[in-house]
């Protein structure tokens, strides 16, 4: 028989600063080497060694070691899920710079949670596959309907799940920025993969702000109906 889970262990691993900044800056779904780690916390190299053995330890992170350098990645979707559930209940920071106020509005408008679209673009492209009825909700699930099988498949979406895979296959997940929910798990995963690879959506040179690009803007309104005009999106 397993026991309770040790919340607070969890708790303590995430609460401490330096640590929130690194799994913060690790929550795009990239792996990260520990100097750029340490520059996202403000901290030095050795400080951010023994936060990061911690993290491992703790089971929020795993590494990996490539030539002299070693990287790291959140360990799993389910710490992606925590971070930004968490983030969701969270009072907001004041805004200190016109910088920071860009960068905020920029993760706010698309950005990459661990692995599938968040913000204002995957909260409006969530809504219309349910309204599409290319997804439905099912027992807090989502589930892929046959009319979003064929369509996703005939773009080139990945839609096939092992049963063997730990992850889930469609779940929403609660958008810190939005308030609702956007589509993780296998699926939203896929389908983020494949609008990458169409051009539709680049990443910016820092962070984990996506830029959604004039093909992007064109493709979303023609095969979901969701319309980008100025930063705000708006479904037909």
């Amino acid at each position: 028989m397993s026991s309770v889970p040790n919340i607070g262990e969890v708790a303590s691993l995430i609460g401490e600063p330096s640590r929130v900044a690194m799994l913060l800056s690790l929550l795009g779904g990239k792996s990260l080497p520990a100097s750029e780690l340490a520059r996202a916390a403000r901290i030095t190299p050795q400080t951010a060694s023994s936060h990061l053995a911690k993290l491992v330890e703790g089971g929020l992170l795993v590494n990996e070691s490539y030539g002299r350098h070693r990287y790291y990645r959140l360990a799993n979707a389910e710490v992606a899920h925590a971070l930004e559930a968490l983030l969701a209940i969270a009072t907001p920071r004041p805004i200190r710079s016109l910088r920071e106020s860009d960068q905020v509005r920029a993760m706010r408008f698309a950005r990459t949670c661990y692995d599938h679209l968040a913000g204002e673009v995957g909260v409006a492209l969530t809504d219309q596959l349910l309204s599409l009825q290319m997804i439905k909700e099912a027992d807090q699930e989502f589930v892929l309907t046959e009319t979003g099988r064929q369509k996703l498949q005939s773009l080139g979406v990945d839609v096939e799940f092992s049963p063997k895979s730990r992850r889930r296959f469609a779940r929403p997940c609660l958008d810190w920025s939005e308030r609702r929910h956007h589509l993780a798990g296998v699926l939203g995963a896929s389908l983020t993969n494949r609008l990458f690879d169409l051009g539709w959506i680049e990443r910016l040179p820092e962070g984990r702000a996506i830029r959604l690009t004039p093909a992007g803007i064109a493709g979303l309104y023609e095969q979901f109906g969701v319309d980008i005009s100025q930063g705000k999106e708006s479904v037909h």
